[in-house]
């Protein structure tokens, strides 16, 4: 005991299989236990970090997909917005057509009037002709 005491005045002491050693045995005891815990806190950062690189990539791909997605919406609502002003175009085209065959139909109605009048007239003419002989 006293040649112990001696050693651990020294800095030197014995551990349970009664090896020389320089740390106190409860100190290299705390020492081995904190370099496992370390050993797993570095261990779970590093699953930490494999986990939130995944997350990172997921959150990547969706982005991704989202883009696509509104660049699709984006697509077809420009496709829709020509597609009705081709129809408005139509429309007009269509409009401007029926206004022109309406003047025709008008200058017809017109001239077949006319027509009428000069038959009505020509007619008139032949029965006073016929008459008058």
């Amino acid at each position: 005991a006293m040649a112990q005491a001696a050693l651990g005045a020294a800095g030197l002491h014995f551990d349970e299989l009664n090896k020389l050693r320089v740390l106190e045995p409860e100190v290299a005891a705390q020492t081995a236990q904190l370099r496992e815990e370390c050993r797993a806190f570095v261990d779970k950062t590093a699953e930490f970090q494999k986990i939130v690189g995944s997350l990172i990539e997921l959150v990547d791909q969706l982005a991704k997909a989202a883009e696509s997605e509104k660049m699709k919406a984006i697509g077809a609502r420009n496709l829709l917005k020509s597609i009705a002003k081709q129809r408005e175009a139509q429309e007009q085209q269509l409009q401007a057509l029926i206004a022109e065959k309406k003047m025709q139909l008008e200058r017809y109605r017109v001239e077949y009037e006319t027509l009428c009048k000069i038959e009505a007239d020509q007619n008139e003419f032949i029965d006073q002709f016929i008459f008058q002989k």
